[in-house]
């Protein structure tokens, strides 16, 4: 005989279990649905992105276009051999050739020019850099007294143009013989006399290394110069370069003191007040190509230094930033 229980429980199953089914073809729909609107959603984000990335290529490649067009023409009339020298309305040259260049090296000042920048910008390269980290280092990881009203005094000097104290500094290159034909170590002086006061981003970046890396060094014996020399340096690499490119930028295109000092002295010149000086109506005729080779002469060896040391100076840049 059956039980009534159990047969009243079988049928209590019974009963639920299509109630079940549905359920879970609810959940599954449920779940679909989900899964569908998220793949919308991240199909429709994709295509965004797609956009603006697209956009902004477009608005870059442009916007480098612009920037290259000067240089490109410079590039074309510096290659334009025709007996004509001054400014023509055409772009692509007629006769094509290196004379300018050849001219430019052999009968005229433009080498002497060339040395001068050359050896102002690696002084000042090398001192400079020299100063700005030993500036920096000292305030990042040293705590005396006046510290910050240090900082704060060398923050505001930083705030007023060079140019403010051309004409004191001018008399007291000229005091010490520093001017005219002493004008190449005057500018070295000059650059390299107040370089300590530019040591915010390298500060910011030795902020970002382990005090603890010091500690450790000289428990173990190392002199404050080795743990600078040989654990900072090493792993403050980018901020030493980025140091020296701007370092050598600078005097690389400094016309205007460059013009103060030197004050016509023809052998004193560097490259940018140089070739001003052929910017003439007298001479403008004769030494345009000329002069447009001599522009490609100044921009393409730091064009490519430049690009070789990028990463690094992007790198100095952006890791000098995070503290100050």
């Amino acid at each position: 005989m059956i039980d009534p229980n159990i047969s009243q429980e079988n049928n209590e199953v019974e009963e639920n279990v299509p109630q079940a089914e549905g359920e879970v073809a609810v959940i599954d729909k449920a779940e679909h649905e989900r899964q569908a609107t998220a793949l919308k959603k991240h199909g429709s984000l994709k295509r965004n992105r797609i956009i603006a990335n697209t956009a902004i290529y477009v608005g870059l490649t442009l916007i480098s276009i612009v920037w290259l067009i000067p240089f490109v023409l410079i590039v074309f009339q510096s290659l334009r051999c025709e007996d004509f020298k001054g400014m023509v309305g055409y772009i692509f040259p007629q006769v094509w050739g290196f004379d300018n260049y050849v001219y430019l090296f052999t009968d005229t000042s433009f080498p002497q020019w060339y040395t001068n920048t050359f050896i102002i910008a690696l002084f000042v390269a090398i001192f400079q850099t020299i100063f700005v980290l030993f500036t920096a280092y000292g305030l990042s990881r040293f705590r005396f007294r006046g510290r910050k009203l240090l900082m704060n005094i060398m923050l505001v000097l930083g705030m007023f143009p060079g140019f403010l104290t051309m004409i004191i500094l001018y008399w007291v290159l000229k005091d010490f013989g520093l001017t005219q034909e002493g004008a190449v170590p005057g500018l070295i002086l000059v650059s390299v006399a107040s370089s300590g006061m530019g040591y915010y981003v390298a500060k910011g970046y030795l902020d970002t290394i382990p005090k603890s890396l010091d500690e450790a060094a000289m428990i173990d014996g190392a002199t404050r110069f080795q743990v600078f020399y040989k654990i900072i340096l090493p792993m403050a690499k980018p901020i030493v370069i980025y140091t020296i490119l701007t370092a050598f930028m600078a005097p690389w295109g400094d016309y205007i003191f460059a013009s103060y000092v030197a004050f016509g002295w023809t052998d004193s010149y560097n490259v940018a007040v140089g070739l001003y000086s052929w910017l003439t109506k007298e001479m403008i005729s004769s030494r345009y190509t000329s002069f447009c080779a001599g522009g490609v002469c100044v921009a393409v060896p730091v064009t490519i230094l430049f690009m070789c040391l990028q990463k690094y100076y992007v790198e100095g840049v952006t890791g000098g930033a995070v503290k100050g």
